[in-house]
């Protein structure tokens, strides 16, 4: 029986919380701070966190990169100027190469014709001023607009080939006793002289124009396609003083025939004629855009 009452009281005693200290202890007993003891502070250690470098520093604040729209805009214009200024100076590192190579005879040649293109575009440059003050100071604008048309379609028929012409000039006789000259020979000799200024050419009876070609024809040569044999004469109208030097400088076209045993000979003239002519062929396709 005894038993059956005390189970009642010690389930209450189970139930109840442990009886609390009457007194806390005061500040000053048994405290931490009594014994001079720091108390620890949470989230920080015990030892100071070392000091970062200048390049560490560095290193954190470019990695990982924060790149925004205008920053990749610009640094893709900046690649795209230095690419540009790279293959600039590469180009010109590889010309100014080629020349500094290039023999002295080649660097004449060079020279020479630049000053002789010069020279012609700045006489067009005369040219056109002269028939625009011409234009602007003519009473009858009208008329002499047509005068003008007129000399423009004549040195056009020459340039084409349609129109005999006549002028100050050379002829060049390229005698081949050995059969040795081939058509590219008389190709660079067309090539040097319109590079010398020569504003009408007739090879043998042959006129010289912008779209002729020139081929081996077994021993021979043809040009468009006419057969053509030794001595081969060259009619020029041009500035005599460029295109004789033209001819015959170090390297040049006499050098390269002669060295093929053929002999070549350069005469001076006040006139010379060309009128071989080369029919106007109306072209297929193309037609004027002026109204």
């Amino acid at each position: 029986m005894s038993d059956a009452k005390d189970e009642p009281e010690n389930r209450l005693r189970k139930e109840l919380p442990e009886e609390v200290p009457a007194t806390a202890p005061e500040a000053g007993e048994g405290t931490p701070e009594a014994a001079g003891e720091v108390p620890e502070v949470v989230g920080e250690t015990a030892e100071a966190k070392p000091r970062l470098t200048g390049r560490q520093r560095l290193v954190q604040g470019l990695w990982p990169p924060r790149v925004s729209r205008a920053q990749l805009i610009v640094a893709v214009l900046l690649f795209g100027l230095g690419f540009g200024l790279a293959v600039q100076v590469a180009s010109n590192s590889d010309s100014d190469s080629a020349l500094r190579g290039a023999r002295q005879e080649d660097l004449v040649r060079i020279l020479d014709e630049l000053d002789g293109r010069t020279q012609r575009l700045e006489d067009e440059k005369q040219g056109l001023q002269k028939q625009r003050d011409e234009l602007e100071n003519s009473s009858d604008q009208a008329e002499e607009a047509r005068k003008q048309t007129v000399e423009k379609e004549k040195q056009l028929g020459i340039l084409a080939g349609t129109v005999a012409a006549q002028g100050p000039g050379i002829t060049m006789t390229i005698d081949d006793t050995k059969g040795m000259v081939r058509a590219d020979m008389l190709l660079d000799a067309v090539q040097e002289l319109r590079a010398a200024g020569a504003e009408a050419i007739q090879v043998n009876g042959v006129r010289v124009v912008a779209n002729t070609y020139l081929s081996d024809s077994g021993k021979s040569v043809s040009v468009d396609g006419n057969k053509i044999n030794a001595p081969y004469r060259f009619k020029v109208i041009g500035k005599p003083e460029d295109l004789e030097p033209a001819l015959n400088i170090p390297g040049g076209v006499v050098q390269t025939l002669e060295k093929e045993q053929a002999t070549v000979t350069v005469d001076r003239s006040n006139k010379i004629v060309v009128d071989a002519l080369r029919a106007a062929k109306r072209p297929d396709y193309a037609r004027s855009s002026s109204q």
